[in-house]
Formats: structure tokens, sequence, C-alpha cells
């Protein structure tokens, strides 16, 4: 790892390369490894992605989809004034919903993609463009007609 990766930034490779750059939101996707998920199950993954809301991150909008999970999110820092780690909040949140959601549907193994996509946001624009894309997600789909009908969606959390 270089010297500059290690001055508030990180980088970790599996297939994809990740970045995170302080104090600047990032827009993620994991996808689930069975679907579709259940309603009850979505329910679960809602209240895990809300989890850590104004502890190791402030969720600006997160759509749990049948298949898959949209956040935007920007990491905070921990009492020392360390920056959480994007792969610490995603592990807590993915790891603590895969065991919820397997003792709920009685089922056991991986819930979630090991691999996620993720990406740091550059601008006020990117932003509003990111919440919108977030918010039409199920209504292109075509799961609702109006993305305040679709119940696992949150913005502005």
């Amino acid at each position: 790892m270089t010297q500059a990766l290690l001055k508030g930034k990180y980088e970790y490779r599996r297939r994809l390369p990740h970045y995170q750059k302080d104090e600047r939101a990032v827009f993620v996707t994991f996808c689930c490894s069975f679907d579709p998920l259940p309603e009850s199950a979505r329910d679960i993954v809602l209240r895990h992605c809300l989890h850590d809301q104004g502890t190791k991150a402030a969720i600006h909008a997160v759509v749990v989809m049948p298949d898959h999970v949209h956040l935007l999110l920007r990491p905070l820092r921990d009492l020392d004034g360390n920056l959480y780690s994007l792969v610490e909040i995603l592990q807590a949140i993915k790891s603590a919903s895969a065991h919820s959601l397997n003792r709920v549907l009685g089922r056991s193994g991986p819930v979630w993609q090991e691999e996620s996509f993720d990406h740091v946001l550059r601008s006020e624009e990117s932003f509003d463009e990111k919440i919108e894309y977030i918010r039409q997600n199920p209504v292109r789909r075509g799961l609702v007609t109006r993305p305040e009908d679709y119940r696992w969606l949150c913005v502005a959390c």
C-alpha cells in the first residue's frame, strides 16, 4: 500500500477497485446471492442499513430492492477522529443482515455477493442525481408508480 493511501484514504482490491476519500459521499450497490428477497426480508435489510445511521455513517438514501441494495452514505469519524472505512460499514450491514435473514428464512450460506460496487461522488450535482436514481429505482423496475409508495425506500433518513 502506498504512503498516499495511508493518509485518510484506503484502497482494497478484489475484482473491482474501491476508493474512499475524506468527507465525500459514496454511492454503493450490493447484490443478493439469491432473489427475490421476500418483503419480510427487505424489512430486515432496511433496518440493518439504517442501524449505524449517525454513528458510523450519515445515510442519505437507501433502497432495498428484491435483488439488490443501493446506499448513498458519507462515512463518519469515530471518537478518536478516524474515518470509519467503507469496508467496515458494509461488513457490518452485510454480515448482520445475512445472519438475520438466514435465521428468519430458515436457510444458511451467503446472502450477499462478496463484491460490491461503490463510487465516490465528485459534486453536489452528482449527489442530487444519485438521490433521484435511488428514489426512482422501484419505479423503473415497475414495482410502484411513485417512489413514495415503495416501503423499502428511505431518503434523508
